[in-house]
């Protein structure tokens, strides 16, 4: 089991990463080699791109912190795939300032969305990276589970500011620039050329249970990622996570 896949973190990435590794598999079956050229951008410290990495895959990690990368270096090393993680600096709407247009036969653009100024153009660029039968993993915010969260919380009039704001923030002090619905991101890659592949919900359930139930309960971590992955794929559970995940596939 790859290191990000640990049980308090496997809550937030799990479903995400079981979708990347079916897809990766399927890339390489179509591709007919073993080992694909996979682009990370917004990578970070490399919670996707190491495990990548590890499946033999050669990565490249395109993020504008220079820490970031540093720790990604660090981490790749320590994994033993410093020779098929490559980190670069910047980000994704100067692109290919950086790398090669259509050179990658997957593009990762996770969290990345939330913070562009278009992020239309994002999502063009992550697809014109993209070799011709390429895959486009996106996952962003979503809308409902921050108004779920708010209201929770006690926090109803900001969880009805967010419902009707744009950019679905809740107010001035929002971390998040910009949140999505299922439907926007589909419209985003569906509009960039790219057929949806699967939409998923992503930490439906786990930044609502409390933390301590989690820790202390027996077997508590396993049965909430059973109960996760049953629901990811169930629309009627998309308008409430906190993620969203839409899998787009180039067609030739």
């Amino acid at each position: 089991m790859s290191d990000q896949l640990r049980p308090r973190a496997s809550l937030r990435t799990a479903v995400v990463w079981e979708v990347l590794k079916d897809a990766l598999d399927r890339q390489v079956k179509a591709a007919g080699r073993d080992a694909l050229d996979v682009l990370d951008t917004g990578g970070g410290t490399g919670n996707f791109a190491v495990p990548a990495a590890r499946l033999g895959h050669r990565v490249t990690v395109v993020d504008p912190s220079p820490n970031a990368l540093f720790a990604l270096e660090r981490r790749a090393a320590e994994a033993g795939v410093a020779d098929r993680v490559r980190g670069v600096q910047g980000d994704i709407l100067g692109l290919f300032d950086v790398v090669e247009r259509g050179g990658f036969d997957a593009v990762l653009c996770h969290g990345v969305l939330e913070y562009v100024d278009d992020p239309a153009e994002g999502v063009r660029n992550a697809v014109a990276a993209l070799r011709p039968s390429g895959a486009l993993s996106l996952l962003a915010a979503g809308l409902g589970g921050a108004v779920l969260a708010r209201a929770l919380a006690g926090h109803f009039t900001e969880a009805r500011h967010a419902l009707a704001d744009p950019s679905g923030r809740w107010g001035e002090g929002d971390p998040v620039p910009r949140r999505f619905t299922a439907e926007q991101l589909a419209e985003l890659v569906s509009s960039a050329g790219l057929e949806v592949g699967a939409v998923h919900g992503v930490r439906v359930f786990a930044d609502l249970v409390p933390g301590v139930l989690v820790d202390t309960e027996p077997g508590a971590v396993e049965a909430l990622l059973k109960l996760e992955a049953a629901v990811a794929e169930l629309p009627a559970f998309h308008s409430v996570a906190t993620q969203l995940h839409v899998l787009g596939e180039k067609r030739p």
